[in-house]
């Protein structure tokens, strides 16, 4: 074995981190992995085959497997377990080495990590790699945010192992900073919120029409031929067909109505009302899922206030064609939310994002993959500033076009009491968000009424303030 030969580290051999070594090996790039627990280092070796891998589990002889300046990834989970890392590696790298943090870390966690390693003269970056165990094997989706000149070391490495779309790398430096990690964490809530449409579409489907399960794997196979074309949709009709091994039944069905959350969609919201920026859909996709989790509350609120289930009537082929539809333009109205909040995070966090770019690199590899990514590219390749996706030409057309099957389907659950608090919501921002007047007005009025807030007038300039009780102003 010789000594400072490998190109690039791996700290964490779980099945993302052993996954993305192999796949940098198949591209010809020598690396070499490390973890504590020696099964994973077995198990990484076991695989390598003739590959030009190396593990170990002891820290020190994998430093001194890599070249200098060393280039050291990390696929840990986020919070203290990053933090520990570093610790651990402070203590064998040296000056002008790179640290590279490729998990879901919060990015603000990752601007202070940054601050605390360049006083060290070390070298930061936060990357965001989607497309989960298949990805990380074959070519996800990567997000590299931190120092250009950092990127640029390990640029070749990514390029080669990201997935490619018409001969394009799915990976580009997004900007300094946590700009990497910002993005990774508004695709997550992106994706957050195209799966609540797409559970509730599966919930009008099964309790509404009285679909069974082929009925609506079959639903969705024939919708991912068409507009709404993407990974989600795909994975989602082969999900009804699967088996489970110990009841034989459909295994969606033996699985617990309980959705759990790992933090990024939690991130996206809170960042969101940080920055004033309205994402109601992926807000609203948090909620359910939080919701979910009050599985015994739902029980006896359902024994509470019982109902006789409504029956769906009418011809169920064009309630289908209506509900997809529907979902095409809930989901145009979500990415419209996530890109809204990344154009003001651009502004505020001076990350100077393509938001092209973005949704290049989202084409491929990651997890929201979709067709409508080629149109959202379109529109920001026309408009690199647009503010807002329901502005461009093309995308308004084809909500407008859509626009009646949502407000139908809306009303549809409405009347058969069968939730679908997303698409409401979704529709609920776009008639706002269309809306030249607001009775936002009274809401100023009121604040100024009860807690003297002050206002402003269509007819003059400045602030003003009227004591409501007495009848004057000041």
């Amino acid at each position: 074995m010789k000594a400072e030969q490998y190109e690039i580290g791996m700290v964490g051999l779980g099945v993302m981190g052993r996954n993305l070594l192999l796949n940098m090996a198949d591209h010809g790039h020598s690396v070499a992995g490390y973890d504590k627990d020696v099964a994973k280092v077995a198990k990484l070796c076991q695989e390598a085959e003739n590959r030009d891998i190396r593990g170990a589990a002891d820290i020190q002889e994998f430093i001194a497997l890599l070249r200098q300046p060393r280039a050291v990834m990390m696929l840990v989970p986020a919070g203290p377990p990053v933090d520990s890392v570093i610790n651990d590696l402070l203590r064998h790298l040296r000056p002008g080495d790179l640290i590279i943090d490729a998990g879901n870390s919060y990015f603000k966690d990752t601007d202070v990590r940054a601050r605390n390693l360049k006083a060290k003269d070390l070298q930061f970056l936060g990357v965001g790699v989607s497309g989960g165990e298949e990805g990380a094997r074959h070519g996800p989706s990567i997000m590299p945010g931190g120092p250009k000149e950092a990127y640029e070391r390990v640029r070749p490495v990514l390029e080669a192992v990201a997935a490619r779309v018409n001969g394009d790398p799915c990976v580009t430096w997004l900007g300094p900073g946590s700009a990497g990690h910002f993005v990774k964490m508004v695709h997550n809530g992106i994706e957050y919120g195209v799966m609540q449409l797409l559970a509730e579409a599966y919930d009008l489907m099964k309790r509404g029409l009285g679909l069974n399960d082929d009925e609506m794997g079959e639903a969705y196979a024939l919708w991912n031929k068409g507009e709404l074309n993407s990974y989600l949709v795909e994975i989602t009709s082969h999900i009804f067909s699967k088996q489970d091994k110990k009841t034989g039944k459909r295994l969606l069905d033996e699985i617990l109505d309980v959705a759990k959350q790992k933090g990024t969609g939690m991130w996206t919201s809170q960042s969101a009302m940080e920055l004033q920026v309205p994402i109601p859909t992926i807000d609203l996709a948090v909620a359910m899922r939080n919701l979910s989790v009050f599985a015994k509350e739902r029980e006896r609120a359902s024994a509470l206030y019982q109902h006789a289930q409504r029956r769906f009537t009418g011809d169920q082929e064009s309630f289908l064609t209506q509900l997809s539809r529907a979902l095409f333009a809930g989901i145009i109205i979500t990415y419209a939310q996530g890109m809204a909040l990344l154009s003001v995070a651009s502004n505020k966090y001076e990350y100077h994002l393509d938001l092209e770019a973005v949704a290049r690199i989202w084409r491929g590899g990651c997890i929201i993959r979709a067709g409508l990514l080629e149109d959202i590219c379109a529109a920001f390749h026309t408009q690199p500033g647009l503010p807002n996706l329901l502005l461009a030409p093309n995308l308004s057309r084809k909500v407008m076009e859509h626009e009646e099957d949502l407000r139908q389907v809306v009303c549809r659950a409405a009347e058969l009491r069968i939730p679908a608090p997303g698409l409401m919501v979704s529709l609920g921002y776009l008639d706002a968000y269309r809306s030249a007047w607001l009775p936002a007005n009274l809401i100023q009025a009121q604040r100024d009424y009860f807690g003297a807030h002050t206002y402003e007038r269509n007819d003059a300039k400045g602030t003003f303030h009227t004591e409501w009780d007495k009848g004057g102003e000041s």
